[in-house]
This record gives structure tokens, C-alpha cells and sequence, in this order.
């Protein structure tokens, strides 16, 4: 019984979870292979319990395994490419400083830090709206709330993640 409500849950969300992953891995296969790594995980870690928000935390293990993904993918883009030749053809001739690198990826570090200190459905509002590009009207069915909620919440994470910055 727990396994059909688990699969029912995860076909009735699979779409925007997939659309979900894409707006951070940006590559619409891995955001595929995530979604399918996240039900996995998801049906191990609820197999005869219910959990208060199961939609939340099968976003949240999406999220956190597309993070995942989109690090590695970046670790083996610097670490991997074939020859020197093709290294010097994808960096830009106006290429950032090592010191831009530096404060772009602590502003990002900081950024994901500020999106971890989110309340649960703060951070789903916001990643949906800014990186799944879901409407506030898809939020607030999604979390089951008023549009007007959604947008409140949205506000408040862009604004939270604007003082950790």
C-alpha cells in the first residue's frame, strides 16, 4: 500500500521534478537520471512510514542529488578535457582573474549556504520560481497554498539570500 502511494506520488510530480533538476544541472538527460536516482532514494527511505510532507522531501533529495551532479559535472569539465589545445579554445579570451573566480564562487557558496537556512517550503517556493521557472500559481498548488502565499514566499527567500550575500 505504501509502495503504490510512493510510485502515485512520484508519477503525479515526476514532470515538475524533471523540469526541477534541469534548471540546475541544465542538461535535461542528467536532469532525467536525477529524477529516477531521487524516486530510488525516496522509496528506500519511506517504505512503511508516512512522512508530513513527502513532496518536499522528494524535491529535496532532487535538489540535492542535481547539486551533486552539477559539481561533478563541473570537476570533470576542469579536470578532464582532452589536450591543452581544447582547454585553450573554450576559455574566453576575456576570461575573469583567479581573484573574480574566487568571490564568484564564494558568492555562489554563500548562495547555496543561504538556500540551506531556508525554511522547507521557503526554499521550494524560491528554487521553483528561480531555478524549475515555475510560476507562483504552480507553487501555490504545488504547496497547496494561495498565490499570493507564493509570492510571499518567494519574496522572503530572495530576500534572505540577498542578506547573505
Amino acid at each position: 500500500m505504501a509502495n503504490e502511494r510512493t510510485l502515485r506520488l512520484y508519477l503525479d510530480h515526476r514532470v515538475k521534478l524533471v523540469e526541477y533538476a534541469n534548471g540546475i544541472v541544465r542538461d535535461p538527460g542528467r536532469a532525467e537520471d536525477v529524477v529516477q536516482e531521487a524516486f530510488l532514494r525516496f522509496r528506500g527511505a519511506t517504505p512503511d512510514r508516512l512522512l508530513e510532507e513527502p513532496v518536499g522531501y522528494l524535491y529535496r533529495i532532487v535538489r540535492n542529488l542535481a547539486l551533486d551532479r552539477r559539481r561533478r559535472s563541473l570537476l570533470e569539465k576542469r579536470y578532464f578535457q582532452d589536450g591543452a589545445e581544447q582547454v585553450a579554445e573554450t576559455v574566453p579570451e576575456d576570461r575573469p582573474s583567479p581573484e573574480q573566480e574566487l568571490i564568484g564562487r564564494q558568492t555562489l557558496q554563500r548562495v547555496f549556504d543561504a538556500l540551506d537556512a531556508l525554511p522547507e517550503r521557503t526554499r521550494i517556493a524560491l528554487e521553483m520560481h528561480r531555478f524549475g521557472g515555475c510560476t507562483l500559481k504552480e507553487i501555490a498548488d504545488h504547496l497547496g497554498i494561495s498565490v499570493s502565499m507564493a509570492q510571499v514566499l518567494v519574496a522572503e527567500g530572495v530576500r534572505h539570500c540577498m542578506r547573505f550575500l
